[in-house]
């Protein structure tokens, strides 16, 4: 008997939910609203953009390569969400009007998190690594790559400040 949605959850995983049904529906609307969009095919002809979107939906899932990067890739997307939505927060604590400043600030910041969780992504998956690419190395220095990274990004900002107050000059 089902008694708690740990339980639900765990009943879809084994009968392949988060494995196969959710990856396909999500590649399948994704190729469908990009042939939608770019008209390819001409308008009217949803049935054949359907097809096509199914046909790589399923192709997508037949190796498993899709589902265990996708087991892989949206937890830890999930944790960069979370990260930004606290710099959100904290923003909101100490922000006044949301200037254009604040949201450069905003965009660099949610910039970082994002390519930080593709990175740590890909260093945790491991047929990256067969194909010689984030695995090992990667994901052995992936926080010492990201602060170094902060570092350099800290020393670039104080750099472009300097720069233009140097520049300014008084009449």
């Amino acid at each position: 008997m089902v008694t708690t949605i740990t339980d639900v959850l765990n009943i879809w995983n084994e009968i392949g939910v988060f494995s196969y049904v959710i990856p396909f529906l999500l590649i399948f609307a994704v190729v469908f609203a990009i042939l939608k969009k770019t008209g390819i095919l001409g308008d009217g002809n949803d049935g054949i953009l359907a097809v096509i979107a199914v046909a790589v939906g399923l192709l997508s899932l037949q190796f498993d390569f899709v589902s265990e990067f996708f087991a892989i890739i949206f937890p830890r997307f999930g944790i960069g969400l979370s990260l930004f939505l606290v710099l959100l927060i904290f923003l909101g604590f100490f922000s006044k009007d949301g200037s254009e400043k604040e949201n450069k600030l905003l965009l660099t910041f949610a910039g970082v998190i994002g390519v930080g969780t593709l990175i740590w992504s890909f260093g945790a998956w491991e047929e990256w690594s067969n194909y010689g690419g984030f695995g090992g190395w990667f994901s052995e220095n992936f926080w010492a790559l990201l602060v170094l990274g902060g570092v350099i990004a800290v020393i670039v900002i104080v750099a472009k400040g300097k720069a233009k107050v140097a520049g300014t000059t008084t009449g």
